[in-house]
């Protein structure tokens, strides 16, 4: 008797004992294999190299400056940065670790992405199809999985490798009131750019603590979320590009991991063609709120840095050029949610942040906290004395 998984709408390699075994456990992966992102993710994150644990005092010594950030945060904004009624807290690992926490943290975005991508990846049942195309496309399907959580793992590897903090990428993450610093890519950076390092992880902690306060406002939170999840469930997926791909990789020379890690830490496998219509109409609103948030942020952390660091105008130079001046695989990720964070995005946004502060002091701000019909439109973002005058006649 025939095997009822064998054909096209099962596994069409049973016959074949090793491919057959091979698609078998292939075929329970889901949308995307957790297990290949979370060892790419490693293998980037750390170059394949055991990593040294933070060390007890780094911990401490962040810990102390949280209290000060939270105090200096709290006066200047007015919002709470406590989850649950529990303090902020500020949490030093390494990279591979920050990488690790990412991809849970993010789990729902990369599944919302995979399954969309997914939707245009099975092969067609028509009876006039070759089988041996048939049975090449079903292969493909099958390792779309394992393919897609390579790629992911690599681009949040890759990120993971320059992050100084969770809000690196900004964007939500589940409330908690814990917050990621890497202290290890702090003091290097320190180190390069002959830095004082105790001043630079204050002025990190306050922008972490900054960015903690403005994700925990719960309609931008909300917002911001629905955003960035419509954006990676609206991919029109290319059916052939996981294909593609493994023709045209090139393992014969050099290390074949390395190969492997280069050809799927590049977004077009899962991007395969240009953004949908549908994402096209999220952008505007999008790349709207996502420059406010960063201009907001950079401008609360400028206040507040410079009642307690000597020169910390120099710090932030330092910390945001290397923000807009990111390589192109450390933006495969913003890419897939969304996000652009260009020099001219963040200029949007501390434009806009000044414009208010001009015209209406840094009180003019507080509206952006009040509810999600407050939130500048992408026009208001522009034009800062618009959004003052709709929110004047509103009163």
């Amino acid at each position: 008797m025939d095997d009822p998984g064998d054909g096209l709408s099962g596994n069409p390699f049973s016959g074949i004992p090793f491919l057959g075994d091979i698609a078998k456990a292939l075929s329970g992966q889901g949308p995307l294999s957790w297990d290949a992102a979370r060892q790419f993710a490693a293998l980037t994150a750390t170059g394949g190299t055991a990593e040294r644990n933070v060390d007890p005092s780094v911990r401490f010594a962040l810990n102390e400056l949280v209290r000060i950030a939270e105090m200096q945060i709290g006066v200047l904004t007015g919002l709470d940065t406590a989850v649950g009624g529990r303090s902020l807290e500020i949490v030093p690992v390494t990279p591979g670790a920050w990488a690790d926490r990412a991809l849970e943290a993010y789990r729902p975005l990369f599944t919302q992405l995979a399954t969309s991508l997914g939707q245009g990846a099975h092969p067609s049942s028509d009876e006039s199809v070759d089988p041996a195309m048939a049975m090449i496309a079903q292969f493909g399907s099958l390792m779309q999985p394992m393919m897609l959580g390579m790629a992911v793992g690599s681009m949040v590897g890759h990120l993971a490798v320059r992050a100084f903090g969770q809000y690196d990428l900004p964007i939500p993450r589940p409330a908690s009131a814990e917050v990621l610093v890497v202290p290890a890519t702090i003091d290097a950076f320190a180190h390069d750019w002959s830095l004082p390092v105790d001043e630079l992880r204050l002025w990190v902690v306050l922008q972490e603590v900054a960015g903690h306060a403005v994700m925990n406002v719960a309609h931008i939170r909300a917002t911001l979320t629905d955003l960035v999840t419509r954006h990676a469930g609206g991919f029109k997926p290319n059916p052939s590009a996981v294909l593609e791909r493994m023709t045209d990789l090139d393992t014969g020379s050099g290390n074949p991991m390395e190969a492997l890690q280069s050809a799927f830490s590049d977004p077009t496998i899962m991007l395969g063609a240009v953004r949908s219509p549908e994402q096209e109409a999220l952008a505007p609103r999008l790349d709207a709120l996502v420059s406010v948030v960063i201009g907001y942020v950079d401008h609360v952390v400028d206040l507040a840095a410079a009642r307690l660091i000597p020169n910390s105008s120099q710090l932030a130079e330092a910390v945001r050029r290397r923000r807009v001046e990111a390589s192109a695989e450390d933006r495969f990720v913003e890419q897939l949610l969304g996000l652009h964070l260009s020099r001219q995005a963040v200029q949007r946004g501390r434009a806009f942040v000044a414009g208010v502060v001009e015209r209406a002091g840094t009180e003019g701000l507080e509206p952006l906290f009040r509810n999600a019909e407050c939130l500048p439109t992408p026009a208001e973002v522009d034009a800062p004395g618009l959004w003052l005058a709709r929110l004047e006649l509103g009163d």
